[in-house]
């Protein structure tokens, strides 16, 4: 039997539905690795990435979603945002052939934050905030320009049959 969905607040939505291109993201990259696929190029993806998508989200959650409660939960996002943006200047310095299982560990530290956020904080912040404030936050997200959740990054290593580093 497969798990219901999660019921989710429409005014942290926006941060959900990112949140799926996230763990869409983490795929690619595994495949990626599994592909073989040069870590220069997957690097550029992962940059690419970075500032298209995480590191806006993590700023909007920071400012806007975490700002009325900073308990542990809210706090252990922040930390583990503070992790993933060094794994992802951790990656650029790479230059073992080996390093492909930094690339899959990555994958695997943002896989887990996005679940964790999704699966505690998210339900956790539902239930402590008031549904005023759950509203302003909806509020300003929906103010922010509207991410297009698209990936228009044009080496989609990730689709390729064969490859070589």
């Amino acid at each position: 039997m497969d798990p219901k969905p999660i019921k989710r607040s429409a005014d942290i939505m926006k941060l959900s539905r990112e949140h799926h291109f996230s763990l869409l993201f983490c795929w690619k990259i595994r495949e990626g690795v599994k592909k073989k696929i040069a870590l220069w190029r997957m690097m550029q993806y992962v940059q690419y990435f970075w500032d298209a998508h995480l590191r806006p989200h993590f700023a909007e959650e920071e400012a806007i979603l975490f700002a009325p409660l900073q308990d542990e939960m809210v706090l252990k996002a922040i930390a583990e945002h503070e992790v993933i943006k060094q794994g992802v200047e951790a990656l650029k310095i790479l230059q073992d052939k080996n390093a492909a299982d930094a690339f899959a560990k990555f994958a695997d530290q943002l896989d887990k934050h996005v679940r964790y956020e999704e699966r505690e904080l998210f339900p956790h912040l539902e239930r402590i905030l008031t549904e005023a404030q759950l509203e302003a936050i909806g509020r300003q997200l929906n103010a922010l320009p509207a991410d297009p959740l698209q990936d228009d990054y044009e080496d989609e290593f990730w689709k390729e049959k064969n490859a070589s580093l």
